[in-house]
């Protein structure tokens, strides 16, 4: 069986099976056993996820969302008409105008929120990078099965013509038989 893989390496990469990846070793593995070497990649990344990492794709999902825009902006602007219309008449704004513990606020929250986007997009690059990588070895195999395809209809064709010739050969050797034959006759 190594040897039949050593060939499939020498005839598809030009190289020794010992000499390539892994990755390519794995694809010329799976085409030899006719093993599927497709998965569901978000599946697989989506089990191994932590409960915070989780958690924090869920924040980074909703801080980007529209759903959040107009909560923070219905909540802003709450929080500017509370403080300067309806108790600064009374007298009893808690954060009168410039909103100073608003913008303390708001600081907290872009410093919680903002490494928090950073991790789920590092993740996300990283689970981009795990399908592209797996992508790669899927259109290997398929390249594979390909030209594997290709060389048993070349071969077919090829024992096709043969037959073809052999065929006409055998119907020429007839017709000259029965040219020589009417020659005699006539």
């Amino acid at each position: 069986m190594k040897n039949h893989l050593d060939r499939i390496a020498q005839q598809r990469f030009n190289t020794n099976l010992d000499e390539l990846p892994e990755r390519e070793k794995k694809v010329i593995q799976h085409y030899q056993e006719r093993l599927p070497i497709s998965k569901d990649m978000t599946h697989e990344y989506d089990t191994s996820l932590t409960f915070g990492q989780r958690l924090a794709d869920k924040v980074a999902s909703f801080g980007g969302s529209w759903t959040f825009i107009i909560l923070f902006f219905i909540v802003l602007l709450s929080w500017v008409i509370l403080n300067t219309f309806i108790l600064a008449r009374r007298n009893a704004a808690f954060d009168p105008y410039p909103f100073i513990l608003l913008n303390l606020f708001l600081s907290m929250l872009a410093s919680i929120q903002a490494p928090v986007i950073l991790m789920s997009q590092g993740r996300q690059a990283l689970k981009d990078r795990l399908e592209a990588e797996h992508d790669y070895e899927v259109n290997l195999k398929a390249e594979l099965e390909i030209l594997g395809l290709h060389e048993k209809i070349d071969e077919l064709r090829e024992s096709k013509w043969e037959e073809l010739i052999a065929l006409q050969q055998e119907q020429i050797n007839m017709l000259t038989k029965v040219l020589e034959q009417a020659k005699n006759k006539g």
